[in-house]
């Protein structure tokens, strides 16, 4: 397969995709942003308040419909993105393809990077479903949707190096984990080591942030690397405490809970 070839055949709505207007239309509004978070977590806080004494929802195929749209979303993503950043990695090197601010302009990628930036915002819903089905709300949650919808926006105004990599990544973790979650919605009965595996590759995807974080700052130094101090302070803080939360998640959800179950029998 000639690599090349397929990271630069571009589909026409991505031809016509005009990357130079969605960067000044961020540059403008990424405060936005802020607005989206305040209005999600009063919902979050309120809408809890007004269920305390509701019956839940099911809503079981509005969810399935929800979280499968995510999912063809995030595939698509995935597929347009990683044979982009690998092409670069493969012809370039490891430094050109974290440091490189083609992935915000380039063929393909330019589209897929913005339309990433943008689905932040209405992924936002996913909480919605939780509250109104009443089902448990954890911290890592809410504070994982907020904080990557402010970084995301916040950073692609700047087309800060390492981008490609954490959209990349993220693209490819969400086409599974929104794909699990449509069937699960739809009632199939999946592995419990499926939901380790997606759990697992999140605490990857934070790890190999971190290492993005310092090589960037490492190559920034000497000229290399599009980006600025506070960014990388503010990205490096994020990916730590997700890291963090997701570990912890992992032990509560099933190091935890089988280590319980043991001593139990």
């Amino acid at each position: 397969m000639n690599m090349s070839v397929l990271t630069l055949q571009e589909y026409e709505f991505e031809k016509q995709f005009n990357e130079h207007e969605a960067i000044q239309w961020m540059q403008e509004n990424w405060k936005k942003s802020f607005l989206f978070s305040a209005l999600y977590a009063a919902f979050i806080f309120g809408g809890r308040h007004l269920m305390n004494k509701r019956a839940k929802f099911e809503l079981r195929k509005p969810l399935v419909l929800w979280s499968l749209s995510l999912a063809v979303f995030s595939i698509f993503g995935a597929v347009r993105t990683a044979p982009y950043m690998l092409y670069i990695l493969m012809t370039k090197g490891l430094k050109q393809s974290v440091c490189d601010q083609s992935f915000y302009i380039g063929p393909v990628s330019k589209f897929w990077a913005y339309a990433f930036v943008l689905s932040k915002a209405p992924e936002l819903g996913d909480t919605i479903f939780i509250i109104l089905r009443k089902q448990k709300l954890i911290f890592l949650h809410w504070y994982h949707h907020i904080t990557v919808l402010l970084y995301s926006w916040y950073s692609y105004k700047d087309m800060v190096a390492g981008g490609g990599w954490f959209m990349t990544m993220n693209y490819g973790v969400h086409a599974v984990m929104y794909s699990y979650y449509a069937l699960r919605a739809a009632g199939f009965r999946v592995s419990r080591k499926f939901a380790m595996f997606i759990t697992l590759s999140q605490i990857t995807q934070m790890l190999v942030g971190c290492v993005i974080n310092y090589l960037v700052f490492s190559w920034m130094q000497h000229g290399q690397c599009h980006s600025h101090v506070q960014n990388i302070i503010w990205s490096s803080l994020m990916y730590l405490s997700y890291f963090v939360l997701f570990c912890h998640f992992f032990f509560e959800a099933y190091i935890g809970k089988t280590t319980k179950a043991r001593k139990v029998d």
